[in-house]
């Protein structure tokens, strides 16, 4: 007999591992993208239907919630898997492949689904060593629409009628050889905000751009203005990336237009950068505007805010993972990662962490693999087990078992 609370869980989740993978195809076949996932949540609770568990589901969106009541009290731990695909078309050969045109599960979502259904199912299980409660947290429109948002609006920390001690999420990724865990403390994810510059001059014809105010060579130059503006005025250790994705200007050759729109992103990893680049780029827009005797109209789209991870939460998986899978398959991330994550709002609320899970297919090596996001990114199904037994072995250890 042992008092490991993670004892067995690994060979658990794999003995779970089948059942995980033909949900997650089922998932994948029939993507949905946004907050309404009406035939995902409808396969989400029949996974999970017969586990006992107190289940609601979402007002505003097509979320689903699940407290498991440990046999004992104790705590409360969250587990965050989100469902929602993107509109991309997939052409990735797999034989499970979307149904339906121009929608993909492209970053994971569906094997998030099915690990954290089939942890719910290992952790049904083992109730008699559970002191405490597990709230699963099936969460849409996370791919910008910011559904965990909603739920948490919704009353997401209070469905176990206790406070949340603690929260967990996993992604996969093909970044890293299959089966491997990797997280760090602090901040984990950048930020995300979407930039729309209009400036707006005089229409002349090419000939006479005297004639005219160019709004073309102005937004030029606040492009390369706020580079520089990165670099001189934002803090190394504090980092930003600005990026303009589009500019969009005039109809043909020998017109010079009223106006050109710059478009594109804003990604820092604090709260406090994130609202100091804003203002200094707006700022800087409007006065090279003004300086040319143009205007410059500047929106800033609140996107998500950065994934910081308590540190002892990171600690808890790495831990978690070591005693799960060894410590040659668990790493400590060196640098963060630029892209954005709606976990943030959870975990400004909540201690808690997100790491990564391996997913690369064997036969190809992270640096060959189509990444999350690409229509032709494939997962290997096998690393699910692992996220299974993760997700388990988190509450495990949280509550005591």
């Amino acid at each position: 007999m042992t008092n490991d609370p993670l004892a067995g869980v690994l060979d658990d989740a794999r003995a779970l591992l089948p059942d995980a993978v033909q949900l997650r195809r089922r998932i994948h076949r029939r993507p949905e993208v946004g907050l309404r996932l009406p035939r995902t949540q409808e396969t989400v609770l029949a996974a999970i239907d017969d586990l006992g568990l107190k289940v609601s589901t979402g007002r505003e969106v097509d979320s689903v919630v699940a407290v498991l009541e440990g046999d004992r009290p104790g705590g409360t731990v969250l587990l965050r898997g989100d469902m929602d695909g993107l509109p991309l078309q997939e052409d990735s050969g797999e034989e499970f492949a979307a149904e339906k045109p121009g929608t993909m599960h492209a970053c994971g979502h569906d094997t998030h689904v099915a690990m954290l259904a089939g942890a719910a199912r290992l952790l049904a299980g083992r109730r008699g060593s559970i002191a405490g409660r597990v709230v699963l947290m099936f969460q849409p429109g996370e791919e910008g629409y910011h559904g965990a948002r909603y739920m948490l609006d919704e009353g997401l920390l209070d469905a176990a009628g206790t406070p949340v001690d603690a929260a967990y999420a996993l992604h996969i990724t093909t970044n890293h050889p299959s089966g491997t865990l990797h997280v760090r403390p602090g901040p984990l994810m950048a930020s995300s905000d979407v930039l729309d510059v209009t400036v707006r001059g005089a229409g002349a014809h090419a000939s006479s751009p005297h004639d005219g105010v160019d709004p073309i060579t102005i937004a030029c130059e606040i492009v390369t203005a706020m580079q520089n503006y990165v670099t001189r005025r934002v803090d190394i250790f504090d980092p930003a990336v600005v990026t303009i994705a589009q500019i969009t200007a005039g109809t043909t050759n020998n017109i010079i237009p009223e106006t050109a729109r710059l478009y594109g992103t804003i990604r820092t990893l604090s709260e406090g950068n994130q609202r100091t680049v804003k203002e200094g780029l707006t700022r800087l827009a409007q006065g090279i505007a003004a300086a040319h005797g143009a205007t410059a109209e500047v929106e800033i789209g609140s996107g998500y805010p950065p994934t910081v991870n308590d540190a002892g939460a990171a600690e808890a998986v790495l831990a978690t993972g070591t005693e799960l899978i060894g410590p040659d398959a668990v790493s400590l991330l060196k640098n963060p990662v630029m892209g954005a994550e709606d976990w943030s709002y959870v975990l400004q609320r909540v201690p808690g962490a997100m790491a990564f899970l391996g997913g690369c297919p064997p036969e190809l090596t992270p640096a060959t693999a189509p990444g999350n996001h690409s229509n032709k990114v494939r997962f290997h199904e096998d690393a699910m087990a692992v996220g299974i037994a993760t997700y388990a072995g988190l509450a495990l250890r949280h509550l005591g078992a």
